[in-house]
């Protein structure tokens, strides 16, 4: 790919190209390309990325920007003292609640049932979100209402429900960092406390 005002220097590389010149490329053309992810983007799409002007995300859009990524890291502690973490699928609460199933006999269960302590790590695009968090295992009409929004994200997840030891935690975070690698310098907004809670 090339990046210019004109389609010359792109023009200019075929026509020099070995292949070109020797006849065992039969044809070829320049096009306009617009590229839509990565830090050489054209645009992004508005949700890709969070606020890369200086200003703090909103709870609504830092809401929309983890339920684009869907897929996060989820970090735990081991009894041992030693970190783990898998990719889960999570859902996202207009509250800012994460929640994630699991088996009840993967690692990840045993550590949050022992040390609610958990760290969520999401990317998109060209920027990142890391939240820190306590994670809870939701039962009766608390979990019923965490389903909704975790099935509406993952239909698939209906199916899982019905496997034995399935069950779902959810992580509600006490610390938010953003970074969006895409806005030069990096902008880096962190949340806690009041600020995460508005």
């Amino acid at each position: 790919m090339f990046q210019g005002s004109s389609p010359e220097a792109a023009e200019a590389f075929a026509r020099a190209d070995p292949y070109v010149a020797n006849g065992l490329v039969a044809s070829w053309r320049v096009r306009p390309w617009t590229t839509v992810v990565g830090p050489d983007a054209s645009f992004r799409f508005a949700d890709e990325s969070l606020p890369s002007d200086g200003t703090a995300p909103s709870r609504e859009s830092l809401v929309r920007f983890l339920r684009g990524a869907r897929h996060g890291v989820v970090a735990s502690t081991a009894a041992d003292g030693e970190p783990q973490a898998a990719v889960v699928g999570l859902a996202v609460t207009d509250a800012l609640e994460l929640v994630f199933d699991t088996l009840g006999t993967t690692r990840k269960a045993a550590n949050l049932r022992r040390d609610g302590r958990a760290a969520v790590v999401f990317t998109r695009g060209t920027a990142t979100a890391q939240l820190e968090g306590v994670a809870d295992e939701p039962t009766g009409p608390e979990l019923e209402r965490l389903l909704e929004v975790y099935y509406d994200a993952f239909p698939d997840g209906r199916e899982r429900a019905t496997w034995p030891g399935i069950t779902w935690f959810r992580v509600r975070p006490t610390w938010v960092r953003t970074t969006d690698f895409g806005a030069e310098p990096p902008a880096v907004t962190e949340l806690s406390g009041d600020g995460l809670r508005t």
